[in-house]
């Protein structure tokens, strides 16, 4: 990922002429969830966002085609003041319901949380303190994985903690520019989407389907075109701790993310151009890995657990991921693989500009 150097407020005095604290702005948070085997988690991040030291405007609850759940959410949620339910409006997905839990909300800042991680007390208020430079359009945050077995698996390498939805090795540490923010953890400013248009559907996750992603990717860049003096942070102290599937530490499901990371990037670069779809990239695969592939073959030179299998995993990943990259691409090329931008403020259906 990208960055260059920035300094807090650009320079700019915190506050208005007088010298006092600039109010924050109001933020609206925006939960998509679409399955009740998630229940607990559900009302967990709920509950962690009614328990920020900087108060959420409103919390959106935003269900993916899934009218038991919904049912089963309002009534929960009937008597909670600053909790609202909403349906899906647009094709079944989770960029649709993020689109709908935009034009439904009415904060300045829009946040995304994960219906299966929890927010910790500050998570907002260091979001919404990146926004007192009004260049700043999106501030992401770190997610850290809550293993199911207890602990990371040993040949689990953490420059691939993407794979699992969580900030990975590689990202500079503090408050830093970036091209994209991650879409678990994240906030935009509300004229960002203005600017831009909603999420593209037909590119990320569909529910327990093929786990594409770069969703988030593909709107960022496509804001920063369309203002081209935007900034985009990613904080490190609004962190969130986002739980990992017994699932999703197999290495099957390594696999296959990765390989679906391939296709989501071939669709992303055959829209915005490789030059800027890879741009990130190109650093994470040429410094990044070979560092972790290094320290894994160490650490099996003396000895350590998991070394080789990290080691493995990290060559194995970037195979995947490269297949997938060559098979969008001809898809892509041939017509077969297209998404569409859906327009926040007008139609919610996925329609919108072809891609």
């Amino acid at each position: 990922m990208s960055t260059h150097g920035f300094q807090e407020g650009g320079g700019r005095k915190p506050g208005g002429a007088d010298g006092r604290a600039a109010a924050s702005p109001t933020v609206s948070v925006v939960i998509c969830v679409y399955t009740e085997d998630r229940w607990e988690d559900i009302l967990a991040a709920v509950a962690s966002v009614r328990g920020q030291s900087l108060p959420a405007l409103e919390t959106l609850l935003v269900v993916d085609h899934n009218q038991p759940l919904l049912e089963r959410l309002t009534r929960e949620y009937k008597e909670t003041e600053g909790v609202r339910v909403l349906a899906n409006a647009g094709p079944r997905g989770l960029s649709a319901g993020r689109n709908t839990g935009i034009a439904a909300s009415s904060g300045e800042i829009i946040a995304f949380l994960d219906d299966d991680a929890v927010a910790e007390r500050d998570w907002l208020r260091h979001f919404a303190a990146g926004y007192e430079d009004p260049r700043v359009m999106a501030v992401g945050g770190r997610t850290m994985p809550i293993w199911a077995s207890g602990r990371r698996p040993v040949w689990f390498p953490e420059e691939f903690d993407w794979v699992v939805g969580c900030t990975y090795k590689g990202l500079p540490p503090g408050r830093v520019r970036v091209r994209n923010v991650l879409g678990g953890n994240a906030s935009f400013r509300r004229t960002a989407f203005n600017a831009a248009g909603g999420f593209a559907t037909g590119i990320g996750r569909d529910g327990d389907k093929r786990p594409l992603g770069c969703e988030e990717t593909e709107l960022c860049i496509r804001l920063s075109r369309a203002r081209p003096d935007a900034i985009l942070l990613i904080d490190d102290r609004a962190v969130i701790h986002h739980r990992v599937p017994a699932g999703r530490e197999r290495f099957r499901y390594f696999r296959t993310r990765t390989y679906a990371e391939g296709l989501s990037k071939a669709l992303v670069a055959r829209s915005v151009g490789a030059a800027k779809g890879l741009e990130s990239e190109r650093r994470y695969t040429t410094r990044v890995l070979p560092a972790g592939v290094a320290r894994g073959l160490r650490d099996a030179v003396l000895a350590r657990p998991g070394g080789a299998g990290r080691a493995g995993a990290i060559v194995a990943g970037v195979a995947a991921a490269a297949g997938g990259y060559v098979l969008g691409s001809v898809r892509a090329r041939r017509g077969g693989a297209t998404f569409s931008v859906a327009e926040i403020g007008g139609s919610t259906d996925g329609e919108g500009a072809g891609v």
